[in-house]
C-alpha cells in the first residue's frame, strides 16, 4: 500500500548556512510526500502525485506543513523524570538530581517504565530519532532500544561508563565498561534502527583506564559512534585541567586516550581553545548544540558561527533533563535567542536544517533520517501553522512560508505537532486528517 501526505512540504538540497538559504530550500504550497514501504518512494506537487498514484491511500494535512523528523542529537533519557529541578549548575545539578535518579535504573521494570515514556513524549513533541546517554546498567540501554524497536523508531544509545567522581552505586570498572559496551554493542547495533554510541560521561567521572579501555573497543568498532561531552562550564573545565595536568586542553583528555574520530560526537562544546577547534575540524568531529540547557544551568553561548565557519558538523538537541523542553521547536527557538546574543541572528530554515539534517549529519545519517528526499525513511513531522490564538494571528499576517513557519518556532509547543509519521506508520494524530481511501485497481 502507497500512502500519499498532503500539504505544504519544505525539504532541503544543501546546508543553508554553507549556501544561501533560499537556494537549498524547496518549498510546496500544495506539495506531497509518497511513503510506500517505509520509505519515501517521491516527492512533488501533490495533484501530480495523485494522479500518478491513484491507488494510494491519501492523507490531507490541507495548510500544514510536512517536514522531516526531528532529530535529538544529545539527550538523557534516564533524566525524563527530573527534567526542570531548581536552580543549580554543572556539577551540583548531577549530585543533587541526576546521580539519585540514575541510580533507580538499577531495577529494569524502571527502566522500562521510563524509555516508554520518554519516546511518547519525544513522538507528541515531533521528534523521531533520539540519541541518548542512558545509565551504567546494561539493562538501561536494553529498555530503550526494545522501546524504540516497538515505535520502529531509530534510537542512538550507549552505556554511560563511570568509574571515579560518582557515587558507589553508579560506578564501573575500566574493565566493565569495556566489556558491558562491547556486548551491548554487539547485541544491538545495526539491528533494526538501532546504533550504538560508545558513551563515557565525560573526563572527570572516567579514569584515564577507563578512557583508554573506550578507546580501544572504539578502535576495534570504528563503526560505532562515540558520544560524551565537552567544554561545557567554567568550573567543569578547571576540573578537568586539575585531574589531567599533562594534557593540553579538555579534548585531548579523549584524543590522548582514543576518543576523538570522524564519528565522535562531542555535546556542548562551548568554551573551546583554538586548538580544539582545529583538531574538532581536522577529524570532521560533530559537536552538538544544547541550548535550552545551556541557559537553564548557566553554562554560556554557544558560537554557532564559529563552528559553521570551519565546517565542523553541527547537530541541535535538547539534553534532556538538563535541557528544560522535550521539544525541538522550543530548542530552536533557544538557538535563534543564543545566536541574537552571539551576534549571529539564524535564519528559520538554517534552524529547521539543524533540528533534521544538521543532526542526521552529525549522527552520520544524513539522507536517511532528517530528510525528506527520496530513500529516506518517512519519519516526518506535520506542523499546524496556527496551533494556538497567538501563533494563528501572527502566521496569518505572513507573507512568505517563512515568515508563517518563525512564529511556531518561537512559540509553538506539542499543541503544534499535527501528525507524526514513523518508517511511513503514523504514530501521533492529536488532530483528525482527512483520509481518503486508495481506489480500486481498474
Amino acid at each position: 500500500m502507497k500512502t500519499l501526505l498532503l500539504g505544504q512540504t519544505l525539504r532541503f538540497t544543501n546546508d543553508p548556512f554553507h549556501h544561501a538559504w533560499d537556494a537549498v530550500t524547496r518549498t510546496d504550497s500544495a506539495g506531497g510526500v509518497l511513503i510506500e514501504d517505509g520509505r519515501i518512494a517521491a516527492i512533488g506537487h501533490g495533484a501530480d502525485l495523485k494522479a500518478a498514484h491513484p491507488q494510494a491511500q491519501v492523507h490531507d494535512h490541507g495548510e500544514a506543513l510536512v517536514t522531516a523528523g526531528f532529530v535529538d542529537a544529545h539527550m538523557h533519557y534516564p533524566q525524563t523524570a527530573m527534567i526542570a529541578s531548581w536552580g543549580k549548575q554543572l556539577i551540583d545539578w548531577l549530585n543533587t538530581y541526576t546521580f539519585p535518579e540514575e541510580a533507580k535504573f538499577a531495577d529494569p521494570a524502571y527502566a522500562a517504565e521510563v524509555a516508554g515514556r520518554t519516546l511518547d513524549l519525544a513522538l507528541a513533541h515531533g521528534t523521531t530519532t533520539l540519541t541518548s546517554f542512558c545509565t551504567i546498567h546494561p539493562a538501561s540501554v536494553d529498555a530503550v532500544f526494545e522501546a524504540a524497536a516497538r515505535r520502529g523508531m531509530a534510537m542512538v544509545a550507549g552505556k554511560t561508563c563511570m568509574d571515579r567522581n560518582a557515587p558507589d552505586d553508579l560506578r564501573d570498572t575500566a574493565q566493565g565498561a569495556y566489556d558491558d559496551s562491547k556486548a551491548l554493542l554487539d547485541k544491538w547495533h545495526g539491528q533494526g534502527r538501532a546504533t550504538y554510541a560508545i558513551t563515557p560521561r565525560f573526563s572527570p567521572t572516567s579514569t584515564p583506564d577507563q578512557l583508554h579501555a573506550l578507546g580501544a573497543l572504539w578502535a576495534e568498532r570504528p563503526d560505532a559512534l562515540m558520544q560524551t561531552h565537552l567544554s561545557e562550564q567554567h568550573p567543569e573545565i578547571a576540573w578537568v585541567r586539575d585531574l589531567f595536568p599533562d594534557a593540553r586542553d579538555y579534548l585531548d583528555t579523549y584524543e590522548a586516550h582514543g576518543l576523538l574520530g570522524e564519528r565522535g560526537v562531542y555535546g556542548h562544546a562551548i568554551h573551546l581553545d583554538p586548538r580544539e577547534v582545529d583538531r574538532l575540524a581536522e577529524v570532521g568531529a560533530a559537536v552538538v548544540h544544547c541550548p535550552t540547557s545551556n541557559t537553564f544551568i548557566g553554562s554560556g553561548l554557544f558560537d554557532m558561527a564559529a563552528m559553521k565557519a570551519r565546517g565542523i558538523r553541527t547537530g541541535l538537541a535538547t539534553d534532556t533533563g538538563g535541557g528544560s523542553s522535550f521539544s525541538m521547536l522550543r530548542t530552536m527557538a533557544a538557538a535563534y535567542e543564543i545566536g541574537q546574543l552571539r551576534g549571529t541572528a539564524l535564519h528559520p530554515a538554517q534552524l529547521m536544517w539543524l533540528a533534521t539534517e544538521g543532526s542526521a549529519r552529525a549522527l552520520h545519517m544524513g539522507g536517511q533520517i532528517g530528510h525528506l528526499g527520496v530513500g529516506a525513511m518517512a519519519d516526518i513531522t506535520v506542523l499546524d501553522l496556527a496551533s494556538t490564538p497567538a501563533i494563528g494571528q501572527r502566521s496569518a499576517m505572513a507573507d512568505t512560508l517563512w515568515d508563517a513557519l518563525f512564529p511556531t518556532i518561537m512559540m509553538g509547543d506539542d499543541r503544534a505537532v499535527k501528525t507524526v509519521y514513523v518508517a511511513g506508520q503514523q504514530a501521533v494524530s492529536k488532530i483528525n486528517t482527512q483520509v481518503s481511501p486508495a481506489c480500486p485497481s481498474p
